[in-house]
């Protein structure tokens, strides 16, 4: 199967960027998915932070931002290059190991690989094509660059096995139609049953419409 992951990283343009925070981060989580970005992103992003950090579809760097202090060395990851631009002004070039602009379908390189403390995956999945299943190669080749006992995390946005109200629903449709998102099909089970393929110490929580997931110690 050849899997599109542009549709899901073209709309991150230097326009869609400059609004990403209010409309994504504020307005969306608050009112659309009901996981408020402060109460429940922010500590999640910050608390497993750890020594070498990879942090895949970086956004507009808003959570680098709000752990600028917490960063000891990282490497930025995305498809798309303006957000790898808007990202990186947050991380002092002491603490910048590199920007990568790079498909995760595709494997890292060979020194990327077993190195990292902790990587980051925040509101990537649902923006990734095909089904949980096909989404696993993708985690498949994250989990390449941790080390045995590093740990994996992030949120994403369900589309099964929760309920979504009507701004929630209308995005849903607006997002999928576009192929920005493609989570249709994503519940809590298939991505705790994909993680737990790879890992040894799986933890999948739910808030709103989000769920948080961590994985740790590689199989």
């Amino acid at each position: 199967m050849s899997l599109n992951t542009n549709d899901g990283s073209k709309v991150y343009t230097p326009l869609s960027l400059s609004l990403y925070d209010w409309w994504v981060l504020k307005i969306s989580n608050n009112y659309a998915w009901h996981c408020n970005t402060d109460k429940f992103l922010i500590p999640h992003f910050k608390f497993h932070l750890g020594n070498n950090h990879m942090d895949i579809g970086v956004g507009t760097g808003f959570y680098l931002k709000k752990s600028a202090d917490k960063i000891n060395k990282i490497t930025l990851s995305d498809l798309n290059v303006h957000s790898l631009e808007c990202a990186k002004k947050y991380i002092s070039d002491e603490k910048l190991n590199s920007c990568l602009c790079h498909d995760i379908f595709n494997r890292f390189t060979d020194e990327l690989r077993g190195g990292f403390d902790s990587v980051s995956i925040f509101y990537l999945l649902h923006c990734l094509p095909g089904k949980v299943s096909d989404k696993k190669q993708a985690i498949i080749n994250i989990t390449e660059t941790l080390k045995d006992d590093g740990i994996l995390y992030g949120a994403t946005i369900l589309g099964e096995g929760v309920k979504h109200n009507r701004f929630g629903s209308k995005l849903m449709s607006v997002y999928n139609k576009k192929g920005i998102f493609s989570n249709v099909y994503d519940s809590a089970d298939s991505l705790e049953t994909m993680l737990s393929s790879l890992f040894e110490d799986v933890s999948v929580n739910i808030q709103g419409t989000v769920a948080l997931f961590t994985a740790k110690n590689k199989k």
